[in-house]
């Protein structure tokens, strides 16, 4: 698409925005603030290039017309996700450093069997269970990081396999509680356990890895076959051969990540404090193990680029829930007049194309209560927490900006090879809508005939 073709899309939607709102009911500060919110994911897709100086801008923006202030900018930016990725990217960036990606792809080169198919779905079921077993965001900064290892060595454009690992992150951290944020959410508004988990979410998952896993190998059936799969050459293996540290702080790390609950139950603190905690002691760690280059390695290791496009972003769709705007969202549900799987599709769907032009976080917690609104109306909101799981992570592949785990992995593949919005959402398209809707279909035709 041409920039002026793009300029005046732009120009449409968010005058059609602008003209609607009032037209819908909201107030004129909502009404600035939708049209605002709009206009920026308008722009970022758009133009997604220039993605942080439109953020900045709206920011700017959002101040200017008083529907954001100081305080709750910072309420709503998001600062824990940021210092826990901070702390995450800077022991990423010790560990490929020190040839460990390079000695665990060897790893994984080898269950290959010299087959570059194998090798492909190897790393994308290791995207899978990490997501699951750890969270999406230490997922796929692993996962990335082996990504670029591989393409640099078969001398290939890493994106597309780096979609393939995002696409295969995201549907492994819809599995257990531990693997996404909103994950979290909905178990904890919803009285969900871990075993619920395991119960509900689990086969889905597996049953989409497989549906994603066969959709890739097929779409990117040529680009496999360029995947080198001998013997690293000797030029490209690590020059440190004991990885003994390295494996002490990746499993270390990992291990932390995945009991942090239980040390912030035994020591009597707050949710999700250590989930930080583990990722800054970490990062502390690495920097005086790395005394003379701990400088060098926050400048150039941490992807500052990507974790400020975070924070604008959080904050303008937190300035909907400060004006108001999410309180109209959960009442128009209950308007529509749907019932039964009409109405629950319909959500789903909704939630779903939400998540993927907004970060799912945001997209989930803007739901949560209409969900809460459902229950106090009677309905049996049981499906509805599934749904918004899947909506949150499946559809989370269907745009670059549709999770954190795709943010963070452009951020980082960007620094070698731009990747096209347009590219992404072919197969995005392709991955995210069938998995979507036959996980939310079984899973409240499962509720509604066996509960």
């Amino acid at each position: 698409m041409k920039e002026k073709v793009k300029s005046i899309v732009f120009i449409a939607i968010t005058l059609i925005t602008a003209i609607l709102c009032p037209m819908l009911g909201l107030t004129d500060v909502q009404t600035i603030a939708t049209t605002l919110f709009v206009a920026n994911i308008a722009a970022i897709l758009l133009f997604w290039k220039f993605r942080l100086a439109i953020g900045f801008i709206t920011l700017a923006l959002l101040f200017a017309f008083g529907v954001l202030d100081v305080e709750h900018f910072i309420e709503f930016a998001g600062l824990d996700v940021i210092i826990f990725l901070v702390g995450m990217m800077t022991v990423i960036g010790y560990l490929e450093e020190g040839g460990f990606f390079e000695y665990i792809l060897e790893k994984i080169m080898k269950i290959g069997k010299g087959n570059p198919t194998r090798v492909f779905y190897s790393l994308m079921i290791a995207s899978f269970l990490l997501a699951a077993l750890v969270d999406e965001v230490t997922s796929i900064l692993f996962i990335t990081a082996l990504v670029l290892q591989l393409a640099t060595i078969s001398k290939i454009n890493p994106v597309p396999l780096m979609m393939a690992t995002v696409f295969a992150t995201n549907i492994g951290s819809s599995a257990t509680v531990v693997g996404n944020p909103i994950g979290v959410m909905i178990a904890l508004k919803g009285g969900l356990t871990f075993i619920d988990f395991l119960i509900w979410s689990l086969p889905m998952a597996l049953i989409s890895l497989l549906i994603i896993a066969f959709i890739c190998a097929k779409y990117y059936s040529k680009y496999i076959q360029n995947i080198k799969v001998g013997e690293i050459s000797s030029e490209d293996k690590p020059k440190n051969k004991d990885h003994t540290i390295h494996w002490i702080i990746f499993l270390g790390t990992l291990i932390g990540l995945v009991l942090h609950h239980q040390i912030e139950v035994l020591l009597g603190l707050p949710e999700g404090v250590m989930l930080i905690g583990v990722s800054l002691t970490a990062a502390g760690i690495v920097l005086l193990l790395e005394r003379v280059r701990a400088r060098e390695i926050i400048e150039k290791r941490v992807d500052w680029w990507t974790l400020l496009f975070f924070l604008v972003l959080f904050a303008s769709v937190g300035t909907l829930k400060y004006v108001g705007v999410i309180d109209v969202i959960a009442r128009g549900y209950l308007e529509l007049g749907l019932k039964g799987l009409e109405l629950y599709m319909f959500f789903v769907l909704s939630a779903g194309f939400m998540s993927a032009l907004m970060d799912n976080v945001l997209a989930v917690a803007v739901l949560i209560p209409v969900v809460k609104e459902f229950q106090n109306y009677g309905l049996n909101v049981f499906p509805y927490w599934w749904g918004m799981l899947y909506a949150g992570t499946y559809m989370g592949n269907l745009t670059p900006i549709g999770s954190t785990a795709n943010i963070v992995a452009i951020g980082i593949v960007e620094r070698k090879q731009h990747v096209s919005f347009k590219d992404w959402i072919k197969i995005g398209f392709i991955v995210s809508m069938p998995t979507l809707i036959l996980a939310s279909i079984i899973t409240y035709l499962r509720i509604l005939y066996l509960t």
